[in-house]
């Protein structure tokens, strides 16, 4: 699984490093990489510097997936079921498992999922946007490390942050045919234009490279689709993932369900009391003090008595054992038995009490911080910024863009790959570009010929 596209990249003689090494120097060093420090996690930017952006939220979930890796090899030396029939060796190493967490946020837009709605509604009819599926496409092609193969990242890098194996096409989103005019309603209905979480259909051939090694009973089934909720505008989605990315989404789902919550504590978002009227109304109390108790040896109470002491290193101890006590109850698991190949066969999984305390902790930060009337309106506001950047640079390319993609855009075939171009450029602004751009196209007395962007 260590093989690249181009297979003409060969390292230096003296390059002592293993190839996952590479991989891990190349993301760390990519300009996607880097503008993480100023997109968009939960809460925008400039309205404070304490809370968490892409850039951090990626490093903490390097550290969380590191945690469950070392876990799961130490524990299984005393416990060897908790890897199942799992050969260790299968496990990914810690530099393939911080390569894949490190990137797993990179394919994601300015403002966050405001950003990525209105880029999906832009690319309607046009292939759509996703942030995931973006991730893939900057490894594979856009990253500039090599002309037509992005960072030439091996295959087990780009399998690990391929979180969704299913094409855009395959969801069945209620898109249009025919790319659409970008028209002045940015007022449009955001949750009839949440993306579907998927690769995108021009990125096949990344899938088939990433696929390749596999029988081909285990590519269909790995690509197998299943029906969503029928509410939902995409009909369908995937079923599976790889045991690398499995780890990684365990990891991404702690960070967001435990940091963010911490985050909304320190705050302000969270109070005690909502705390506890969202206790009061779930049915799972006694399930999760016993669980706790069990877990970590902690009064259940005592523990969010911690998190709203007002103590920042008491709020912080609370935090640990809490991620502690998810990370300590992952094990491996077969996701389906019909898999050959063990990396596909074998996923991390949480225990069920974990993941009902999880999903407790995501529930508050969800209703609590980001629908907040508050994020809702600076994330809205996000949304229709990138909309307009869109409308203005589709009205007039070669007035707004610059060279190099202009090039791109001109080199293109047809209306939908010049879409994906503009949509390549917009996604990879950070919340401070997009702005300043934005400002200096439509706000009268912002803007010089002396601006650098």
């Amino acid at each position: 699984m260590s093989e690249r596209r181009d297979p003409t990249d060969q390292k230096y003689v003296t390059d002592i490093r293993h190839e996952d090494e590479r991989d891990n120097a190349r993301i760390i060093h990519s300009a996607a990489f880097r503008r993480l420090q100023t997109k968009t996690q939960v809460l925008g930017l400039g309205e404070s510097d304490f809370y968490r952006t892409r850039l951090t939220h990626s490093m903490e979930v390097k550290q969380v997936g590191i945690g469950i890796l070392k876990f799961l090899e130490r524990t299984a030396k005393s416990t060897p079921t908790i890897l199942g029939s799992l050969p260790v060796d299968y496990l990914p190493t810690s530099s393939q498992l911080s390569t894949i967490c490190l990137a797993h946020d990179i394919g994601h837009p300015p403002f966050g999922h405001g950003g990525e709605v209105a880029l999906n509604y832009c690319m309607r009819g046009a292939g759509g946007f996703e942030g995931n599926g973006q991730t893939l496409k900057i490894l594979g092609k856009l990253a500039k490390y090599r002309a037509e193969y992005g960072l030439n990242a091996t295959r087990r890098t780009l399998l690990g942050v391929l979180k969704y194996p299913i094409a855009y096409s395959q969801t069945k989103f209620d898109l249009l045919k025919e790319p659409q005019p970008v028209d002045p309603n940015w007022l449009f209905n955001t949750n009839e234009y949440k993306p579907p979480k998927c690769y995108f259909d021009d990125d096949s051939d990344i899938i088939e490279f990433i696929l390749k090694p596999f029988s081909p009973s285990d590519r269909e089934l790995f690509q197998k689709t299943k029906p969503k909720d029928k509410s939902a505008r995409s009909i369908f989605k995937s079923c599976y993932h790889s045991l690398d990315t499995s780890i990684m989404s365990l990891a991404d789902d702690i960070s967001y369900g435990v940091h963010d919550l911490e985050d909304g504590i320190s705050l302000g978002f969270i109070t005690r009391q909502e705390w506890d009227e969202y206790l009061d109304k779930s049915e799972n109390l006694s399930y999760f003090k016993a669980h706790v108790k069990k877990s970590i040896n902690v009064d259940f109470f005592q523990l969010v008595d911690e998190l709203f002491s007002g103590e920042s290193h008491r709020r912080k101890q609370a935090i640990g054992k809490l991620v502690h006590l998810m990370v300590s109850s992952i094990s491996i698991s077969v996701q389906d038995d019909n898999f050959k190949s063990p990396i596909v066969r074998y996923v991390a999984k949480m225990s069920d009490e974990s993941s009902q305390l999880l999903d407790f902790f995501q529930s508050i930060v969800r209703e609590e911080v980001i629908r907040a009337s508050k994020v809702q309106q600076l994330e809205f506001k996000g949304q229709k910024i990138v909309f307009e950047l869109f409308q203005a640079i589709a009205s007039d390319p070669k007035r707004f863009m610059p060279k190099s993609s202009y090039k791109k855009y001109e080199d293109a075939s047809n209306l939908k790959e010049q879409r994906r171009v503009i949509c390549n450029y917009i996604s990879g602004m950070t919340d401070d570009y997009a702005i300043r751009m934005y400002e200096k196209i439509f706000v009268p007395r912002k803007g010089s010929v002396f601006d650098q962007l």
